[in-house]
């Protein structure tokens, strides 16, 4: 089965001060996607996610969601997207249950009491429902901001930096809730700096400077690049590593664990460069499947705006 396509625009644009942020976006977006946004600071991942859900309205461009007009029916829109930002924004001086009341009245939502009764439940802040959310730590913090997005039953999540600050632990629990609501046919939007959670999307966006570079999954992402990359085991030292990355054809190379991994596009030249430390030291080398992470640095350093002198 396809799901339907509940975010189509093109061509969107947007400025500030003069400075183009957002350069014609054409994306679309599936029903239930969990769909990432990367890219360097400044490229203008959450003004293109805000504009997609009618937060901000485009200088120019055009298109739907959830089959309104990003343009003309934002508050519509705005009325069944849940939006959680990068910073905690709830009255410290609150308790939990408060901060949600609060939210739920904002809404306009009825059945208030059970509503937050549910969210509390599901998200298992039952019983710290009376905890001050100012001494709240990150992961809670977190449930908190998630379970007040979801107060009006939204069909569209955005999420900026939903995970930063918090523990392994925690982001693979709020991952499962995602993944969860996914299945349920909710839609994510997230930008995030973490190539682990961007690998858990469904499909991805690179933005480089106002640009929307490329689209597809993660395999895809990859694939685009062209990049290949070895692995180098046996005598590891920082030293090994720093003879690599002056190879002739290495666009980086980084220490990881035991292992150097090294990546470039110039697979001739940069073997003939590893044949010959491997003369020299005790060490070996195989070429392995390049990373998200590994694609995302050669994307940057691609993508870095020129500077005029």
């Amino acid at each position: 089965m396809v799901e339907p396509t509940i975010i189509d625009v093109k061509n969107l644009c947007k400025s500030f001060h003069g400075r183009l942020v957002v350069n014609r976006v054409n994306l679309s977006v599936k029903k239930g996607e969990v769909f990432g946004f990367l890219g360097p600071n400044g490229s203008g991942k959450t003004t293109t996610i805000r504009m997609l859900c009618g937060l901000l309205t485009p200088d120019s461009g055009e298109g739907t969601c959830l089959g309104y007009n990003i343009l003309t029916e934002s508050l519509k829109i705005k009325q069944r997207v849940g939006y959680m930002t990068q910073h905690y924004s709830f009255y410290t001086d609150l308790t939990i249950e408060e901060n949600l009341n609060f939210i739920a009245s904002v809404y306009g939502l009825d059945h208030r009491k059970q509503r937050v009764a549910q969210i509390m439940h599901d998200h298992g802040l039952t019983t710290r429902r009376s905890q001050l959310t100012g001494t709240l730590s990150g992961g809670w913090r977190q449930r908190v901001a998630l379970a007040a997005c979801l107060l009006h039953e939204p069909d569209v999540l955005l999420l900026d930096e939903p995970t930063s600050g918090i523990d392994p632990i925690a982001r693979r629990e709020f991952w499962d809730k995602i993944h969860a609501l996914s299945e349920q046919g909710v839609t994510t939007l997230m930008s995030t700096h973490y190539m682990d959670e961007a690998e858990r999307c469904t499909r991805l966006a690179y933005l480089a400077y106002g640009d929307l570079l490329i689209t597809g999954t993660v395999d895809e992402v990859i694939a685009s690049t062209g990049l290949k990359t070895w692995a180098i085991s046996g005598e590891v030292t920082t030293g090994l590593l720093q003879q690599v990355k002056k190879l002739p054809g290495v666009t980086q190379a980084a220490l990881f664990g035991r292992q150097i991994h090294v990546s470039g596009f110039e697979v001739k030249q940069i073997e003939s460069g590893l044949r010959e430390l491997k003369k020299h030291g005790a060490i070996d080398y195989g070429i392995i499947d390049s990373t998200l992470e590994d694609a995302f640095i050669s994307l940057v350093e691609k993508s870095q705006p020129v500077t005029k002198e």
